[in-house]
Parts: C-alpha cells; structure tokens; sequence
C-alpha cells in the first residue's frame, strides 16, 4: 500500500511539474502577446506564486519519490533509464532556476510600469525572450522524462 501511495505522489508530482509549466508558459505568452502592463503585471504575479506553490514543491518532491520508487522496484540509480530521467531533471532543474528569476524580474518590471503609468522597459522584452528560450529545453526534457519513466528503455550507454 505504501508503494502505491508513493507512486501517486510521483505521477502527480510529475502531472504538477508538466502542467504547471505549460500552464504558466502559456499565460505568460498570452499576456505578452496581448503587451498590456497590467496585464503582465497582474498575470505575472500569479504565475510566480504558481511556480513557488506547485513547481517548487514537486521539484522537492520528485526526487525523494523517485529515488524510493526507483530502489524499491529493484532498480539502481546508475540504471539507463533512470540515469538519463535524473540527468534531464537537472538540466530542467538549470532552466527552471533562471525562468522563475526572470519572471520575478518581468512582474517588479510590469508592476513599475503600471505604477508610473508607463510602457515596459526593454529590459522586460529582453528577459521575456530569455525566458521564452529557455522554456523549450525545460518543457522539452520533462516530456522525456515522462517518456522514460512510462517507457523504461535500455539505454545502452549507460546500461
């Protein structure tokens, strides 16, 4: 029973990390799209106590359910599959980092906008496409990491 428990934790955990990421990227986009101060600010604000609810409590999560997932099925840490999924949750992990800064930066800058009833900074446009280039390696290696975690390949290299 308790693995069971366990293994929900980590789907939902996982369904966290990949909704909420898609979620917030697309409001984000929206909001952008749509140029509005108040809008970004408003839209920005939320999705940063989005990342720091949701996000930021899977990403804790995940590695503690998928470590004791993973040796209580009888698999190693070093095995293919499970070696790349910790190798690609990293490498979302060093995406991630950056995107929730920047979307802080994004929200103060909106917010400044909107109280000196001004138009956004280049700086917010900057960092709105270092944070949407960044979105696609990250959203990207949690699709594989879905993948692995359903699939379980060999993966000869590091098998």
């Amino acid at each position: 029973m308790l693995y069971l428990l366990v293994k929900m934790a980590h789907i939902i955990g996982a369904a966290v990390l990949l909704g909420t990421g898609a979620g917030i990227a697309f409001f984000m986009l929206v909001a952008h799209l749509r140029g509005d101060p108040r809008e970004i600010a408003g839209v920005a604000r939320t999705v940063v106590l989005a990342d720091f609810l949701f996000t930021a409590s899977a990403v804790i999560l995940q590695p503690i359910t998928g470590t004791w997932l993973a040796w209580s099925s009888g698999y190693s840490l070093g095995d293919g599959w499970v070696a790349a999924s910790i190798a690609l949750y990293l490498v979302t992990g060093a995406f991630w980092l950056p995107v929730v800064w920047m979307q802080m930066q994004m929200r103060d800058l909106a917010v400044a906008a909107v109280a000196s009833n001004s138009e956004l900074p280049a700086r917010y446009n900057h960092l709105f496409r270092w944070w949407f280039a960044f979105g696609f390696p990250a959203f990207a290696a949690v699709l594989i990491i879905f993948w692995l975690m359903i699939a379980r390949p060999a993966i000869p290299f590091w098998d």
